[in-house]
């Protein structure tokens, strides 16, 4: 620590390099085990997912309330206002450190709040400290590095943090930065919660446009201009149901009619079908781990489908003999694969189009492989999965609690407007059109958003170089405040105070 406080950076006059330790309590929560969970009540504790970006969501419907044990509250870790938490356990070390929140006040209906054993504490109980400044500190870059410096493996432990180091201003100073960082903070946060009321309109509007485009309304007009008689889309259908009719060699089934008066009316030349009518659906096999191999070709699963996209996050891979010997698995560019456990989460369908990169690829259990019968209407119902109609209708059509999924005769069985080859093609084009325009937004609000987060970061090094405010020579120094501190400390331990030679000689590597 000798070291580590001699090499940081100069100061400011005034200033001083202390560490968590001597300032504050720095301590790991407890958690507790699945019994001693309930489902509500006045002891709520905090977990790590509970923390949202640089606050704590207070949620009443959570699970994560204790029982109420005298044993169990003398175990636990109570949370104070004032404190300062941060994440300090993770699946990977980087993100030990990234959330770091100032809790102002707790809610008044809890009669007490703990915190679980991922979380750690800072909580600062001498005078001379606002605990705003070692909040911010923590939130910014510098103070990141300093966590990330004493992190072991995928955990950042007390004994650790405490030896934190923090760049300490004289008081009135601490007051004065904490005031101008969150009068710029203020205005920074308004610009960010316009520009994220702009995103969710363009995620409005590109909703709104795929349900107009599938009630026939972006091409109203095109179908007004005079051209050659359109094929409608009926024809269409009949000529799908014959072709599949051919090939089924005997197996051919006919779905159950289906019936249209609960459906929205559709413009002339335009039909109600099931999915069913134009799709069959593949899905794959559970193949076992002890068939994995090191390298090969990729096994495409759950995780590798996202909302309209495919990812390659997760990869597993199969012997390249699978492809011969699973001949009906094997995918290749173009096929349109979903999701069938989880198949929505938060209003978005988990469904994807493979581009060659991804191919060739084997198909895992759980994903689903639309096979069309006619290839061509493959873009125009990839748009229409992603509609709020087809959304809507899939979750009525979701079974299970906790691993909720679709089946494939349920899923083939949601209706679908369709209309004739030509409008296809046109109703595609208009919607490109339009979310292109969408796109071009999106991209410009979300490098605000990145030019807000680089603004916040710029705030707080400033703050933290001596920048921000001005300072006052008249300020008490930082360094008399901690000797303060320190002997505060030795008194109440009730130990002699050390001689002078000791003393200036911890004081020399503080500075």
């Amino acid at each position: 620590m000798n070291n580590e406080m001699t090499s940081s950076p100069e100061l400011p006059e005034g200033w001083a390099w202390t560490r968590l330790g001597d300032i504050g309590e720095v301590n790991l929560g407890k958690t507790p085990r699945k019994t001693q969970y309930t489902n509500g009540g006045g002891l709520k504790i905090v977990k790590f997912r509970d923390i949202v970006g640089d606050n704590i969501y207070w949620d009443e419907n959570d699970k994560g309330f204790v029982i109420d044990s005298e044993s169990l509250i003398a175990q636990l870790s109570e949370l104070h206002d004032g404190d300062v938490l941060v994440t300090a356990s993770a699946h990977s070390s980087e993100h030990i450190g990234k959330k770091v929140v100032y809790v102002s006040t707790i809610p008044q209906r809890y009669s007490k709040v703990f915190f679980v054993g991922e979380l750690l504490c800072i909580r600062v109980n001498e005078d001379g400290i606002n605990p705003r400044i070692v909040y911010y500190y923590l939130l910014s870059q510098d103070g990141y590095r300093a966590i990330q410096d004493h992190v072991r493996g995928v955990h950042l432990i007390a004994s650790e943090a405490r030896q934190i180091p923090l760049p300490l201003p004289p008081l009135p100073e601490q007051h004065r930065i904490v005031a101008k960082i969150e009068e710029l903070f203020t205005r920074l946060d308004a610009g960010v919660e316009a520009l994220k009321r702009t995103k969710a309109q363009i995620k409005r509007y590109r909703q709104s446009v795929l349900k107009y485009a599938f009630e026939g309304k972006l091409t109203a007009e095109w179908r007004q201009a005079p051209r050659h008689e359109l094929e409608p889309a009926s024809i269409l259908i009949e000529r799908i149901k014959h072709e599949r009719q051919k090939n089924a060699k005997g197996k051919y089934k006919e779905l159950p009619p289906l019936d249209t008066s609960d459906l929205p009316e559709l413009p002339e030349g335009w039909v109600w079908i099931r999915v069913g009518d134009i799709t069959g659906l593949s899905s794959g096999r559970a193949f076992k781990k002890r068939e994995y191999s090191d390298e090969g070709v990729r096994l495409f699963q759950i995780a590798n489908v996202s909302f309209g996209a495919v990812v390659w996050d997760s990869i597993a891979y199969m012997p390249v003999c699978y492809l011969q010997k699973y001949p009906e698995l094997a995918l290749k560019a173009g096929d349109i694969l979903m999701a069938l456990n989880r198949p929505v989460l938060d209003g978005r369908l988990k469904i994807g189009e493979l581009n060659e990169k991804d191919a060739p690829s084997i198909l895992y259990q759980r994903v689903g492989r639309f096979d069309f019968y006619d290839s061509s209407i493959k873009p125009f119902f990839l748009y229409f999965s992603q509609t709020p109609f087809f959304i809507d209708r899939l979750k009525t059509s979701l079974q299970g609690v906790d691993q909720p999924f679709v089946t494939k005769p349920r899923l083939l069985r949601i209706p679908l407007p369709i209309t004739s080859l030509a409008e296809q093609c046109k109703v595609i084009e208009e919607i490109e059109r339009r979310f292109s325009i969408a796109d071009q937004i999106e991209k410009t609000v979300d490098h605000s958003l990145k030019q807000a987060e680089r603004l916040r970061q710029s705030i707080l090094k400033r703050a933290f170089e001596g920048k921000l405010v001005a300072q006052d020579p008249n300020d008490e120094p930082a360094e008399k405040l901690l000797e303060r501190i320190k002997a505060e400390k030795t008194e109440r331990k009730g130990q002699a105070p050390r001689d002078k030679v000791k003393y200036s000689k911890a004081r020399r590597w503080l500075k």
